[in-house]
This record gives structure tokens, sequence and C-alpha cells, in this order.
């Protein structure tokens, strides 16, 4: 059985402060695509951790792990700390499906495209709103915060795509082969 979503007990919190360290740190990583934008790796951390523990766990560990990220750099964007949120809440409401669960290997078709469409609709949404606020709230030049919004979303939705939901299968399979095994609590 399922754990709820809004269940905040010591895995759940363990869990977002290792989500949002590795997002964090990981977003030093980066390869630059435009103007303050680079195709980040630390994006498929949110893919699983969403995919793990649930959309509260992915939206806490995005909105964390991108201040942690921007306090390390100087500024705290705001704006693209609720993108990094928006992004993490969508990669995790695979989790409440029934039929999906890392933990126990199982998954569908149907649920490894929820998790890679939702998910990338997450991230357009995300950077979406991201990049209006910079707009009206910074007043960034919108061709560049368009071009800045057009490169974070393709970049990070191939990273999302290849390596956040290829470490989910590669969970799932690995979880499926050792279905065998029971948890004692």
């Amino acid at each position: 059985m399922k754990q709820s979503i809004f269940n905040l007990d010591t895995r759940t919190v363990v869990a977002i402060g290792i989500g949002a360290a590795l997002y964090g740190l990981l977003n030093w990583v980066s390869i630059p695509v435009a103007p303050q934008t680079g195709l980040r790796p630390a994006i498929a951390i949110l893919t699983v951790f969403g995919a793990l523990f649930g959309p509260i766990v992915g939206f806490l560990s995005g909105a964390i792990g991108h201040i942690v990220f921007d306090l390390s750099s100087g500024t705290i964007w705001w704006s693209w700390v609720l993108g990094s949120a928006i992004s993490g809440l969508g990669m995790g409401l695979v989790f409440m499906s029934k039929s999906f669960s890392i933990k126990e290997g199982r998954a569908t078709g149907g649920n490894i495209a929820t998790l890679a469409i939702v998910g990338s609709l997450a991230l357009i949404v995300g950077f979406g709103i991201s990049s209006v606020l910079d707009i009206y709230l910074f007043g960034e030049a919108p061709d560049k915060m368009l071009l800045q919004f057009i490169a974070a979303s393709l970049s990070n939705i191939t990273v999302h795509v290849i390596l956040g939901v290829g470490a989910v299968l590669g969970l799932l399979k690995m979880n499926r082969s050792n279905s065998n095994l029971k948890v004692s609590k």
C-alpha cells in the first residue's frame, strides 16, 4: 500500500533533504545553451525523487534545491525557484497512480508515458511562469526571456526524458528482479 503524499514522516523529510541537496549541488554542472541557461543533469534528480516519493517531495526538492544553488551563486531568483518547484511537482504526479511503484518494480507503459509527458509539460509550465515573472517583476527583456524559455525547456526536457526517465526505468527493472525480497518493518 502506498503512503499518502502528505505524510511528512522521517523518511519523507530525509528524502526532501537529500533530493534538495543533490539538486542544488548538481545544478553547478551545466552545459551552456543560451545566456544564463544550460542543460542541467540535475533535472534528472527531480524526475527520480518525484517518481520515488511523490509530488510534494518533488516540489520541495526543486524549490529548496534551487534556493541552495542560488544562495551559493549569490542571488536567489524566486521566479526560477518556483519553476523548479513546479517541475518537481509535475514529475511526482506519476507516484499517485496505483499501478506505479518503483519500490515494488511495478509500472505500466502508460505510467512511463505519463512520467515523460507530464514531467515535460511541468518543465514547460514552470519555466514559462519563471520567464513571464522575470519580465514583469525584474524588467528582463521579453526576447531574452523567450530565448531562455525555449532553451531551458528543450534542454531540460531532453535531460528529463533521457536521464530521468531512464533512471526510473533502471530502478524499476532492478526492483522487479528483486521482487522476491521482503522489507522488514
